[in-house]
């Protein structure tokens, strides 16, 4: 295929799974809705779409990870990828799903502190300049008041586990298959909450309307989002993958509007604007 061929299919691949991302927290409000909790939602979504991985990785014949970088995906999953979503998926029931949403975008800000703290990356003065930037967004997003301060603290949390998860894979995965770790990841992120169901009680939803939510969020918005974008990934490479990928919040903010008639003040839209300008253009300098 000619390279302009490869960039126009990898973009819309990219674009394909930011839109299955940005859509996971409209499906989680309806699965809330029908009765389940947020425990009973990733131990569901884990589950299944950890089974699915699994199954893409037989079909395919990939190699699973082995040693070190097994036991390394195993504990990302297990408590990075589970911390990063207990945080998101709590922090629904405490602010809008856009305003959630915008918050973990403050990772690509975290990402370049951390990797300058313990992978050697250099600050450079442009991409202090963005960091500044990025904050001075980030405090606009967070002074229109359409979440509580619970759900604040939730969302960066979320951005903080997400934050740690990217530098440890980066640091210890790099020659790792993605997909193999991720399937990895998926399956002992949901052996981590089964076997911590006696104590978290998840709750499944009450209604039969509910489990196609719980559905789309485990095949939609993380199997095919994830697929989507690895194959997205080898045609355009991690950069440009990066910044179409800031299209995700984007999505959320759209369809909470649409879907749930949720609404962002113009002050948080317009920090929400500038972490995500900020988060794509860190994203081509790295």
């Amino acid at each position: 295929m000619p390279s302009h061929g490869r960039s126009a299919s990898g973009i819309t691949l990219i674009v394909v799974s930011a839109c299955a991302f940005g859509a996971m927290a409209i499906f989680t409000r309806f699965a809330y809705a029908s009765g389940a909790n947020v425990t009973g939602v990733l131990t569901a979504r884990f589950a299944i779409a950890g089974a699915l991985l699994a199954g893409v990785m037989v079909a395919t014949g990939r190699a699973w990870p082995r040693g070190r970088p097994l036991l390394v995906a195993i504990g990302m999953g297990a408590i990075g990828y589970v911390g990063q979503a207990m945080c998101f998926f709590s922090a629904l029931n405490h602010a809008s799903a856009g305003l959630v949403a915008l918050l973990l975008y403050a990772y690509p800000t975290l990402v370049v502190l951390l990797s300058a703290a313990f992978l050697g990356d250099k600050l450079t003065v442009r991409s202090l300049a963005l960091l500044a930037f990025s904050f001075g967004g980030l405090a606009l997003t967070l002074g229109g008041g359409h979440g509580t301060q619970t759900g604040i603290a939730l969302g960066l949390g979320a951005a903080a586990f997400y934050s740690v998860y990217i530098v440890v894979g980066a640091r210890e995965l790099a020659r790792t298959d993605a997909l193999a770790s991720t399937t990895v990841v998926c399956l002992s992120a949901a052996a981590a909450l089964a076997l911590s169901a006696p104590f978290t009680e998840p709750r499944f939803p009450g209604a039969a309307w509910g489990w196609p939510a719980i559905g789309a969020i485990a095949i939609v918005s993380t199997v095919i989002a994830i697929l989507t974008f690895f194959a997205g990934l080898k045609r355009v490479g991690p950069a440009v993958a990066s910044v179409v990928s800031t299209l995700e919040p984007v999505v959320t903010v759209v369809l909470a509007w649409l879907i749930l008639g949720e609404t962002l003040g113009l002050a948080q839209l317009a920090g929400g604007a500038v972490v995500l300008a900020c988060a794509a253009l860190l994203a081509r300098s790295r």
